[in-house]
């Protein structure tokens, strides 16, 4: 699995970045924001997030973490893809989202082409215990809140592959990361554990 690319950046455009690395030309789908950040430089490294289906495979750069964590929050929500992520993501950024999404501002959300009063109402009800308006002073507070989300999230998937019943883990999990906000993946599945599921 591809964590980020580095290298010359052979070519941009508001859709897709190609990134010649070691004289491999990788092409990655990209959102206006990453373009807008990128547009202008000869070398870059971009974080990827990869999508392998049946009739494609496809590698989606970012230019910063936030904007990562905050497409895989969106591609969590149900009816929410990666294009209809990427639309998003190109549309406001990462900050005007969380901060749509903690005002339970549906009509912000709906303003995305592709978006419906449903669609806004639901990635609102989804991701709003997700994200933590505490922290929407910028990119930087944004990466440690979606990290640790990510972190309970990974936690919450270890322990239910390990067999225990995913709402129990999930309601111990919240209880041990709110306590813990800056703990890893392996410490909220040891206090977990050590909590009891």
């Amino acid at each position: 699995m591809f964590n980020y690319i580095s290298g010359r950046l052979d070519e941009a455009t508001p859709t897709y970045a190609v990134i010649d690395c070691g004289g491999v030309g990788y092409m990655l789908e990209i959102t206006l924001n990453t373009y807008s950040q990128i547009k202008d430089l000869q070398q870059v490294k971009l974080l990827v997030h990869e999508i392998i289906r049946e009739d494609a495979h496809l590698l989606i750069g970012f230019f910063n973490a936030a904007e990562r964590d905050m497409f895989r929050l969106l591609i969590s929500v149900n009816g929410i893809g990666a294009a209809t992520a990427r639309v998003m993501l190109s549309s406001m950024t990462v900050d005007e989202l969380m901060r749509a999404i903690a005002d339970n501002d549906a009509k912000r959300v709906q303003k995305v082409k592709g978006i419906g009063t449903k669609t806004a109402q639901r990635v609102i009800l989804e991701l709003r215990d997700k994200v933590n308006p505490a922290t929407l002073t910028g990119s930087t507070g944004n990466v440690s809140t979606m990290t640790n989300n990510n972190n309970s999230e990974e936690a919450l998937s270890a322990l239910v592959m390990l067999g225990f019943p995913k709402a129990a883990a999930e309601k111990v999990i919240n209880k041990v990361a709110d306590s813990n906000p800056t703990a890893s993946v392996e410490e909220l599945i040891k206090l977990a554990l050590a909590h009891g599921i």
